[in-house]
């Protein structure tokens, strides 16, 4: 929902480019039918499985913020696969765990925890919930979308953090875009805040002295996985230099399952980015001076601004109508303050 994207199969509700809509043969695409699982169920259920100090160290080094209780609202994830369904809830939970206690309560009006269009071929649910007072966290957003297009049916889940300017610690962004059984468009990353080249402790900091490259080469070196470049230059300046931005085929003879890569390679991935995202960025020391801040907001604005007035606002009304997308354009302008 808030990728950084320009692929042509998809359309992501944000940031999505106009021209995103090219006809790919339908038979690349398929439809699941609904879960009745719902979100906070299964994350009771994730969580009861295992002791606390398991929970809590498989996503943390034991330093910042404290375990807290799951408060999503709308993550049910109705038309993915048990596996992908399954790891985005145990990413879920992790945030969860970990900056519960930092985060107010959803104030998300029904009909945009839950939207769809007047047919019923376009649904999605969005979730959002902003940092409390002495937080970092901006705000967390999650998301799923379900189309059903005349080309064939689209499903994208988001998990999109922001952190406030009290710290220049990176955003995140993890993004999966699935247009059939065997293909999957793949975005996960710590989007930097400062310039890498003036900022080397930055660069080292977040990116070097961490597991992320590693983790970015571990998916690449999947038979499956082939490295996916944007062709928006703008969308390709903003991501860090070990974002996963992998294009995931399962459709070649003597390949491995989606959900065989998703369990074998995705989530290990996954689990990591999130790891380092939740322990150096969200629960991290780091702070930055006043005088400092007023560049990271205007750069944070910047990109907020250009995600709901260029993308958002101008394709949401194509999906869903204008009264649906304007509900939804006005819920994520209030929790990006703009």
């Amino acid at each position: 929902m808030v990728s950084l994207l320009h692929h042509p199969y998809s359309c992501p509700l944000i940031l999505l480019q106009t021209s995103a809509f090219s006809s790919p043969s339908a038979a690349c695409f398929f439809h699941r039918t609904p879960r009745p699982v719902a979100f906070p169920a299964a994350v009771a259920s994730y969580s009861d499985s295992r002791s606390p100090s398991v929970a809590y160290s498989a996503f943390s080094d034991g330093s910042g913020c404290g375990p807290g209780p799951s408060s999503s609202l709308a993550m049910d994830f109705p038309y993915l696969s048990q596996q992908h369904r399954d790891l985005m809830v145990e990413l879920l939970s992790a945030v969860d765990e970990r900056l519960g206690p930092h985060l107010l309560p959803s104030s998300v009006p029904p009909d945009v925890l839950s939207f769809q269009n007047e047919p019923g071929t376009c649904k999605g649910a969005l979730d959002i919930r902003s940092g409390a007072d002495g937080s970092t966290v901006d705000f967390i957003l999650e998301s799923w979308l379900h189309c059903e297009l005349p080309f064939g049916v689209l499903d994208i889940t988001t998990l999109f953090a922001f952190l406030s300017a009290e710290t220049d610690a990176p955003h995140l962004l993890m993004e999966f875009i699935q247009n059939g059984p065997n293909s999957l468009i793949l975005f996960m990353d710590l989007l930097p805040r400062r310039d890498l080249v003036l900022y080397p402790d930055y660069l080292d900091h977040f990116y070097q002295q961490t597991p992320l490259d590693k983790a970015r080469q571990g998916l690449e070196n999947a038979p499956e996985v082939a490295p996916y470049k944007s062709s928006s230059l703008y969308i390709r300046s903003v991501l860090s230099p070990t974002a996963v931005a992998v294009n995931i085929n399962c459709g070649s003879e003597g390949a491995s399952s989606m959900d065989e890569v998703m369990r074998d390679h995705v989530a290990a991935a996954a689990k990591e980015v999130i790891g380092v995202w939740l322990d150096k960025c969200a629960c991290g020391e780091r702070k930055v001076a006043e005088s400092d801040r007023a560049d990271l907001l205007k750069r944070d604005n910047l990109i907020k601004n250009k995600t709901v007035e260029i993308d958002l606002a101008s394709n949401l009304p194509r999906l869903f109508g204008p009264d649906v997308a304007g509900r939804v354009v006005a819920a994520i302008q209030k929790a990006f303050g703009i």
